[in-house]
């Protein structure tokens, strides 16, 4: 943006103190509620585009908010975010986006409990494949009951699979990680 130029203006005690007031009920400081007074004032007499208020710098800004919470409320939070192993920003980040857009976002934890869930069917399809090449070449291959062991793994292993992700989806919408299928 280039060096920061200084407006200033004289006002009278009670008008100092009202600004002062307005600012704080907008979480502002006084100098930022000035500087977004002026950036509107002249946006809205057409002398600076909307696009030149919004240089990177302060688009970051713009997409920062803050919430006052009740420290009950601050407690829970800190702790389902620490159960998501995610930090209290990043929670608020990601409840927030699902919220508004219904998703379900799918936590690193959770990820990678998915992530093992698959490597889990590749070594039960990589089984398969070894006992199957054994029953064509003679040597004996799964009994009736291996295969029955095997299809059961892999039941118990979609169920699993299911369940998670439906309890994220769940949890998500509830708030609880925890949430009993």
């Amino acid at each position: 943006m280039g060096t920061a130029h200084l407006i200033a203006a004289s006002v009278s005690p009670e008008m100092k103190t009202r600004f002062r007031s307005l600012a704080e009920r907008r979480q502002m400081t006084e100098s930022a509620l000035l500087k977004w007074l002026v950036d509107s004032a002249m946006r809205d007499a057409g002398e600076i585009d909307a696009d030149v208020l919004n240089v990177p710098g302060r688009r970051l800004r713009g997409s920062r908010t803050s919430v006052r919470l009740h420290p009950d409320d601050k407690l829970l939070l800190a702790e389902r975010a620490a159960s998501r192993q995610m930090a209290v920003a990043t929670y608020i980040s990601v409840l927030v986006r699902a919220h508004l857009r219904n998703l379900s976002p799918l936590p690193k934890a959770e990820l990678m409990a998915l992530k093992q869930s698959v490597a889990e069917i590749g070594a039960i399809g990589r089984n398969l494949n070894q006992l199957t090449r054994l029953s064509h070449q003679g040597a004996g291959g799964p009994t009736r009951r291996d295969l029955l062991a095997i299809l059961k793994a892999c039941e118990a292993l979609r169920e699993h699979t299911k369940d998670l992700v439906k309890a994220n989806a769940r949890s998500w919408r509830t708030g609880d990680e925890d949430v009993s299928t």
